[in-house]
């Protein structure tokens, strides 16, 4: 996928509506730029809750983020609504990589995109584990548009 599909609004298929707060500015007056990795990383956990995937306890799987990346386009301020975009791009056997992106409240065009993966682990060894058929289903359907 190029990486001009991935700030459009067009190629995501969950939106998660959240808000800018004020400690998120910087001293330049706009959203610091780690905050939109903690954006990405909140869209993508409610969508697995969400999906019924991840359990925050007593889950049999654990979900390690083991890259992101993060583009800027323009910037965002406190106070200002947003959404953050979710779509799969890959499943792998053990590994899960969505494209994420952050938006003006009903924006077409990103104001930040990026990549997120995932390796499922199991907990007792820490050992990447197979990606449950349960998990790989739900997510396949549920990113389809």
């Amino acid at each position: 996928m190029s990486e001009k599909k991935l700030i459009s609004r067009e190629d995501y298929q969950k939106f998660y509506p959240l808000s800018t707060r004020w400690m998120d500015n910087d001293m330049f007056g706009h959203i610091n730029n780690v905050v939109y990795y903690s954006f990405f990383d909140t869209a993508v956990t409610h969508f697995l809750i969400e999906a019924g995937c991840l359990k925050i306890k007593n889950n049999p799987i654990v979900f390690y983020v083991v890259h992101t990346s993060c583009n800027f386009i323009t910037s965002l301020s406190y106070p200002e609504e947003i959404e953050a975009g979710v779509m799969l791009k890959k499943i792998g056997k053990t590994s899960i990589t969505y494209g994420v992106s952050v938006f003006k409240k009903g924006g077409i065009s990103a104001a930040a995109y990026g990549e997120f993966i995932h390796v499922l682990v199991e907990p007792n060894s820490n050992k990447p584990t197979p990606i449950p058929e349960y998990i790989r289903q739900t997510i396949q359907s549920l990113m389809k548009k």
